[in-house]
């Protein structure tokens, strides 16, 4: 990864964080991509319309950007990490698992 704040989560950590709450699940996939399938509770932030400064402020939760392969979602990642400073200290970067409309799809 090309930014020290950034890291990669594998499903099952992403399923425990949703599961706690601790987690929030950004899709930077197209809004046509997020129609047809995406994870429930994910909120569409497309990576073509990304602005870092729009992003909700919930500080109380780590953020988690996915994608199908997994580069827009670092892509989007490394745009927030260069406008951050230390008010969150680790955005991650995870490529989306399988997953059918509106559900999670989880090991």
């Amino acid at each position: 990864m090309s930014h020290p704040s950034i890291e990669t989560l594998d499903p099952q950590e992403i399923k425990d964080l949703l599961d706690h709450g601790k987690l929030l699940l950004i899709d930077v996939r197209e809004p046509a991509e997020f129609a047809v399938e995406r994870i429930h509770g994910a909120v569409l932030y497309p990576l073509s319309t990304f602005d870092a400064f729009a992003l909700p402020h919930d500080w109380t939760r780590r953020v988690v950007f996915y994608c199908g392969s997994g580069k827009r979602s670092l892509a989007a990642a490394e745009s927030v990490s260069r406008r951050e400073t230390t008010r969150r200290p680790i955005w991650a970067a995870a490529s989306r698992p399988g997953s059918a409309p509106d559900s999670q799809s989880f090991p």
